[in-house]
């Protein structure tokens, strides 16, 4: 008997299952019901976000007066661009009476940092070295930002930097050393003279460079006993305000460093023209409002820091360590006090 046989294109079942789509369903977890019935509950998946997807918190960049953050009491700012021109930041805009509080703090702060043995001045500034290596990372951003700098040689401006600020820190024990003198008098007297702070600092930082040249000229008042306000540079501040953050942090009391932001042209006379100020660093100063500024610290008898003769801010190099590193730079903020003192009494 023949036999029939039945391809499998033939079968109805199998044939609809072929022609359909595949789809691929979810599995839902299910359980009974208290009268038997089958539940389902759907599932909850959580997408966790991509780091990428984060909006990072951006950095307000304050003042620095008396150890604290404070904003200008104007409420005014202004923006700060990097060296491309692309926007990084706004930066507080100082008014003159942050000027003004500045210069207080700084007096209150004077007499005991000028006390302080010149060895702890040392130890003092040496510890803020110790911070700013921790946050080379972030000066190094900031720097070559604001400088249009490549990685590594914003990593090489920082390194000097840090080792600038050590170097000028080993001077405060030292400086009276050098400076200072045992004289020989035709009298029955010891004649000493020595080196004493000469008060409140003015410094108008350096426009070009934003930290290396402003630790230049911030530590030599520093390491002889001198309290400071800064005036920094006013197209590239943000290092200027993180290595405040760093001063917060060490042991450098409250009111010895005052650093403030915004429009040279504004805050620049009324600092010259601020009767207690006892020396003024002008090397960030316009060229144009130079012979008015010194005409003005003339009338409280002030005395004035200039640049070599022959430089530029613009063109000074600041890598350069015998051009930079200095000990006539801390003598420039130093009193000469003589001492006669009679023999046998």
């Amino acid at each position: 008997m023949a036999r029939r046989t039945r391809s499998c294109s033939s079968d109805p079942r199998r044939s609809s299952t072929a022609t359909q789509p595949t789809r691929s369903t979810e599995v839902h977890p299910r359980r009974e019901g208290t009268s038997g019935e089958v539940v389902s509950r759907a599932r909850t998946v959580r997408v966790q976000p991509s780091p990428d997807d984060r909006i990072s918190i951006r950095k307000t960049y304050k003042l620095y007066i008396g150890g604290q953050f404070p904003r200008s009491e104007s409420g005014r700012s202004y923006e700060v661009s990097a060296a491309d021109g692309t926007p990084l930041a706004n930066a507080v805009r100082a008014s003159k009476k942050d000027l003004r509080d500045a210069v207080r703090a700084a007096r209150n702060a004077f007499p005991g940092w000028a006390e302080r043995t010149a060895m702890n001045r040392g130890q003092v500034l040496y510890r803020v070295a110790e911070l700013m290596e921790g946050r080379r990372d972030q000066f190094t951003a900031e720097v070559g930002q604001a400088e249009g700098l490549r990685v590594d040689r914003a990593r090489e401006v920082v390194a000097r930097a840090i080792d600038r600020w050590v170097w000028y820190a080993g001077w405060a024990d030292k400086i009276a050393q050098v400076l200072g003198s045992s004289n020989p008098v035709a009298s029955d007297y010891f004649n000493f003279t020595i080196p004493e702070p000469t008060g409140v600092v003015g410094v108008v930082a350096p426009e070009v460079s934003s930290l290396l040249g402003l630790v230049s000229r911030l530590a030599p008042p520093l390491v002889g006993g001198n309290s400071v306000v800064v005036l920094a540079s006013e197209s590239r501040p943000l290092p200027a305000i993180t290595l405040t953050e760093v001063l917060a942090t060490s042991d450098v009391p409250d009111g010895v460093v005052n650093v403030l932001t915004g429009r040279k042209r504004e805050l620049v006379p009324v600092l010259a023209a601020h009767v207690d100020v006892d020396a003024l660093d002008v090397w960030g100063v316009p060229e144009d409002l130079r012979t008015d500024v010194e005409l003005a610290a003339a009338d409280s008898v002030m005395r004035i820091a200039r640049r070599p003769k022959g430089t530029t801010d613009a063109r000074f190099d600041w890598l350069d360590d015998k051009a930079s590193e200095r000990p006539e730079w801390i003598a420039a903020y130093l009193e000469m006090k003589t001492v006669w003192h009679p023999i046998g009494v």
